[in-house]
């Protein structure tokens, strides 16, 4: 049976949403329950690697239908390199590097790696497979950007050149640009987020996975162990977080200019010890406060939902 959100709770997302000095949106939803709290919910905000969820659920999709197998051989080349944070391009030499459906997967969900995400992008049939995937599986408020090179060069104001690959020419070419060019097109990426969703339309989404809507339930098992395993963000969401909850979860951290940073994210699947499970997204689309601060936020939302939930 459907409760009423929890009054504290509502006030406390309401309080930390009001009182953060920057642009952003927080959403919490009760998946057992169905109700919902929101600062902001609805406004779409940048993504950057929290879109690599929806990746993660087209590879598994793509599983589940006998298109894909995580132990299918891929070759990533070093064509395939995208920019900034991509360990995998340490491996990737004049030959290639041979590695697997599954280790990609791992790789961008766990260590938020650009290029690992960019090649599964294309291996599921790229943006617009992801776009269609989930219109029809009723994630709604949730866009899919371009991939990751064009993505990051269009915020920039720049348009990517395959020679960029592995990210050097493209930061020399941002490096060349005056403050205004970049101030310019930063902007125009946050007021229409190339990539951009809703921090509702977010839990929605993860509510619909855990619940095995979107995929089949080994799937989700598999999908939601990785988010688990993830290496980023330790400081944010999880760190509100008190023992025995548990916390899937994926980031997204955008580009800075000056002391504006943009897209800083986490977005997962809280779970109580008694089994409780709530989806929740916090997403800051630009401010000015420091790393300390924002983590705090977070940490902040995931207190204020463990505080309101065992009383």
């Amino acid at each position: 049976m459907r409760r009423e959100a929890p009054a504290d709770l509502l006030n406390s997302v309401q309080a930390l949403g009001g009182a953060f000095k920057g642009q952003v949106a927080i959403a919490v939803r009760d998946i057992d329950q169905g109700w919902s709290v929101a600062w902001n919910g609805d406004r779409p905000h940048p993504q950057q690697s929290v879109s690599k969820l929806w990746v993660g659920i087209a590879v598994m999709a793509a599983v589940d239908e006998g298109r894909l197998s995580l132990a299918d051989p891929v070759v990533v080349k070093r064509s395939d390199l995208t920019l900034f944070h991509q360990p995998i391009r340490a491996k990737v030499g004049t030959e290639g590097y041979r590695t697997t459906i599954g280790e990609l997967l791992q790789g961008a969900m766990t260590l938020s790696d650009n290029t690992c995400n960019d090649v599964l992008l294309w291996k599921v049939g790229g943006p617009d497979a992801i776009r269609r995937l989930l219109a029809a599986r009723g994630v709604a408020g949730v866009g899919f950007g371009p991939g990751e090179r064009e993505l990051q060069a269009r915020t920039a104001g720049l348009r990517w050149r395959p020679e960029w690959a592995g990210g050097g020419g493209f930061l020399q070419a941002r490096a060349a640009m005056s403050y205004e060019a970049r101030s310019k097109a930063l902007q125009r990426y946050l007021d229409d987020p190339y990539d951009g969703a809703t921090a509702n339309g977010i839990t929605l989404g993860l509510s619909l996975l855990a619940d095995n809507k979107l995929l089949s339930p080994a799937s989700t098992r598999h999908l939601l162990a990785l988010m688990r395993a993830s290496r980023t963000g330790p400081l944010r969401l999880k760190s509100g977080l008190k023992p025995g909850w548990t916390l899937a979860h994926k980031t997204g951290t955008g580009q800075d200019l000056g002391t504006l940073s943009t897209g800083y994210n986490d977005v997962g699947l809280l779970v109580a010890p008694d089994g409780r499970r709530y989806a929740v997204a916090v997403m800051i689309a630009s401010t000015r406060e420091p790393i300390p601060v924002r983590m705090r936020l977070m940490g902040d939302v995931s207190r204020a939902i463990v505080a309101t939930t065992t009383r």
